[in-house]
């Protein structure tokens, strides 16, 4: 019986240490209404915090509501927001989208929700560093931001950085010279059949930026998510957990790195 009430009190424990997340609401500088969530670790506001951008097409809840947790779990507060531009791609409701009505907006237009939730996160008394991480479209804008706040941002993590016709006016390539942190570039084996692809992956490394390709993976962060890829995720996880342990000063970097060896 005392061996029961013991293992109840440390899994309560656990849970207790791992938080609901919370939805949020900001407004952008130009006037837009940005609805979001976060996802707080056991280890406070002092503790790094990821700023999470969807997909286009997508929407916060969708694309990270797995993978949040698992940062939370591994020392790391997590923000995801709206985006502007997305939709129900994975199921869930983008309530930005959903509260402007007719409005419409292009992926450019979307600049100005990343650079409010690192505003948002700073204002809301985040002390810890702040890792930026894209996927698709918003991989593409993460370079501006890292480039026009590279005081602000620890290091970054782009998963299938878009380019192409609706990105014109927004292209990453301008920004990866003037990259100066830790980036580590993400790419599923399959877009390797692009050959923009390719150029855009060896231009990475050619600046000294770290990549990786996941195979099996599929488009953005939902390379991490196995019941997309139809695989086990074991490995990218591990990559990016690395990554984030090497490259992010924290004061769990021993948890860090239990987590992953035991996670990969």
């Amino acid at each position: 019986m005392i061996r029961i009430t013991i293992g109840v009190v440390g899994l309560l424990s656990i849970m207790s240490a791992i938080a609901e997340p919370t939805e949020f609401q900001l407004t952008t500088s130009d006037g837009v209404t940005v609805y979001g969530d976060v996802y707080p670790t056991g280890d406070g506001k002092s503790a790094p915090v990821i700023l999470l951008f969807h997909q286009g097409g997508g929407d916060a809840r969708g694309e990270y509501g797995d993978i949040a947790p698992r940062l939370t779990e591994n020392g790391f507060n997590a923000i995801a927001i709206d985006q502007r531009s997305g939709g129900d791609r994975f199921g869930q409701e983008n309530r930005t989208v959903a509260g402007l009505g007719d409005k419409k907006f292009s992926y450019c237009d979307a600049y100005s929700d990343l650079e409010a939730t690192l505003d948002y996160a700073k204002d809301s008394g985040f002390e810890g560093p702040v890792i930026v991480w894209g996927s698709s479209y918003s991989a593409a804008l993460v370079f501006k931001l890292l480039v026009e706040h590279e005081q602000e941002v620890e290091a970054a993590l782009v998963f299938s950085a878009a380019s192409g016709a609706p990105l014109a006016d927004c292209q990453l390539q301008p920004y990866i010279e003037d990259v100066t942190i830790p980036l580590l570039a993400l790419r599923p084996q399959s877009e390797f059949e692009i050959e923009s692809v390719q150029l855009q992956m060896a231009e990475f490394e050619a600046q000294g930026l770290r990549t990786y390709v996941a195979d099996p993976g599929v488009h953005g962060s939902s390379m991490l998510n196995a019941t997309r890829v139809g695989a086990p995720t074991d490995a990218t996880w591990s990559v990016v957990l690395k990554f984030l342990n090497e490259n992010v000063r924290t004061s769990s970097a021993t948890k860090l790195t239990e987590k992953s060896d035991n996670q990969s």
